[in-house]
């Protein structure tokens, strides 16, 4: 039986903490399949608050890494699918 897991980010401070979380991203690209980011835009405003869904593969032992690293980042909550096929 395979497994995947879908993490969702809420960033509440995108300007804050937009480098630190592409740091974490961008190291453990091996394991992220697909990766979706969202973030409201204006003419006016562009918002500070964004969401990142991510779809991880690859091997499992490093998932619940990527999650401890980026617990570690304040302001960013996170929430986890897992399915089994």
């Amino acid at each position: 039986m395979k497994e995947m897991r879908v993490l969702g980010l809420m960033i509440t401070d995108r300007i804050k903490e937009a480098g630190r979380t592409q740091k974490i991203l961008s190291n453990n690209a091996g394991i992220i399949r697909s990766r979706l980011g969202f973030h409201e835009v204006s003419e006016d405003v562009c918002s500070r608050v964004g969401l990142v869904l991510l779809q991880l593969g690859g091997n499992p032992t490093g998932w619940d890494q990527l999650e401890k690293e980026l617990k570690s980042i304040e302001g960013l909550e996170i929430q986890r699918m897992n399915f089994q096929y």
